[in-house]
């Protein structure tokens, strides 16, 4: 990708990554590719802020150089430490003598313990202010969003808000903007992105924005570090993330499972037929077969979800478990959840999914149901009925 003008003196010059497919240790697949996006200001001070994944350093490199040279560059923000934003410096930095790097205290501890440098760093706090010349920077602490290190940078003489992490997608294109792409493809990417990476995290999140509503920024374009800019409506996606991190939720359930010789699956489909003949729109999902990054986006705005498992040495099966070690990590407060299964001479797999998400901050349907080998025709009835008795729970 060329560097491109996304407002006079602001270049994008970061890099498309148009092969990857999986993100965050294999728990995130990306279909639609990514990028790593730098912004490159200039005026008196000549800005940098964030950098690209390692293996893209090259790239910046050049693209950088269609505009500046390096060593003309006198600041670099690090808005967070994540490898795939800082992953160049080491390349960078020699590149740029005299550049200084901006950011938090816990930034500042994560580059060293990352890349062992001794780079010339200041500190800076929420409100702290970096005069470029025509323009300032000013900091927004944002720990937690999702790193300790975290933090904005928005200029106020642009309305632009670089947030990094927050508010992106993992979206590989060669346009640049919102109004540039499909609206529904940017918001289910933005939605996944939300769903895989920030969910937990919402409390956080919602005081955040309601922090910066406060301050009454005015805000023209929102410029995070994957994915598309948003400059059409930037409040598209901050009320969306509102409407996330409140955890406002759809007449749905999400049914997830794990099916040994098929039992369980006839269980969850008849289960499903409940659900729907009670009004609610239902997701099914056999995890052994399944997206895991395309489930829990699915089930973000989801009121409940039921999961289910074939029993093995009195267990549930391993995908299903893996899967559930994921939810427990969301945390997914608010929601509702029951269980079900199949077994043969002896049950556990239920018991053994309950006792996984104790403590994931949902409520349990009391009610769980488990047949031994293929439920037989009253054995499906009680499916049914079991899947209108937790609409009526969700409810």
């Amino acid at each position: 990708m060329a560097a491109i003008q996304i407002l006079p003196g602001i270049y994008s010059v970061g890099a498309v990554d148009w092969k990857i497919r999986n993100f965050h240790g294999h728990t995130y697949t990306t279909s639609r590719g990514s990028s790593y996006n730098s912004y490159l200001i200039i005026d008196e001070k000549i800005t940098l802020v964030d950098a690209v994944y390692g293996p893209f350093a090259q790239e910046l490199i050049d693209n950088i150089r269609q505009i500046v040279p390096l060593d003309k560059i006198d600041y670099i923000i690090a808005n967070h430490v994540e490898t795939d934003h800082t992953g160049a410096l080491p390349i960078l930095m020699p590149l740029c003598p005299k550049a200084k790097i901006f950011g938090t205290l816990k930034c500042q501890e994560g580059l060293f313990r990352h890349y062992y440098k001794h780079w010339n760093f200041q500190v800076v706090k929420t409100g702290d202010i970096l005069e470029l010349g025509k323009r300032t920077l000013t900091f927004i602490e944002a720990p937690m969003i999702h790193w300790p290190d975290s933090m904005f940078t928005y200029c106020p003489q642009d309305a632009l808000l670089m947030p990094n992490d927050a508010f992106g997608q993992h979206y590989a294109a060669n346009e640049q903007f919102d109004d540039q792409v499909d609206a529904g493809v940017l918001m289910e990417e933005a939605e996944k992105y939300y769903a895989n990476i920030l969910w937990p995290l919402g409390g956080v999140i919602l005081k955040k924005i309601q922090d910066l509503q406060k301050l009454n920024l005015p805000l023209k374009m929102i410029a995070p570090s994957h994915g598309i800019i948003w400059r059409q409506d930037p409040n598209k996606i901050i009320n969306a993330y509102l409407s996330w991190a409140k955890g406002e939720v759809k007449e749905k359930v999400v049914i997830v499972y794990e099916t040994m010789w098929g039992a369980t699956k006839k269980m969850a489909e008849k289960i499903a037929e409940g659900l729907s003949g009670a009004g609610m729109e239902v997701k099914i999902y056999d995890i052994g077969q399944s997206d895991r990054t395309e489930v829990i986006t699915q089930m973000l705005t989801a009121k409940g979800f039921l999961f289910g498992s074939s029993t093995h040495d009195n267990d549930m099966l391993p995908n299903i478990a893996a899967f559930l070690e994921i939810v427990k990590g969301v945390r997914p407060k608010g929601r509702k959840i029951g269980f079900f299964g199949s077994y043969g001479w002896a049950g556990g797999a239920v018991a053994e999914m309950q006792e996984t998400l104790k403590d994931c901050g949902a409520e349990f349907m009391a009610e769980a149901i488990a047949f031994k080998y293929l439920p037989d025709e009253s054995e499906f009835m009680q499916c049914l009925e079991f899947g209108k008795s937790f609409t009526k729970f969700l409810k």
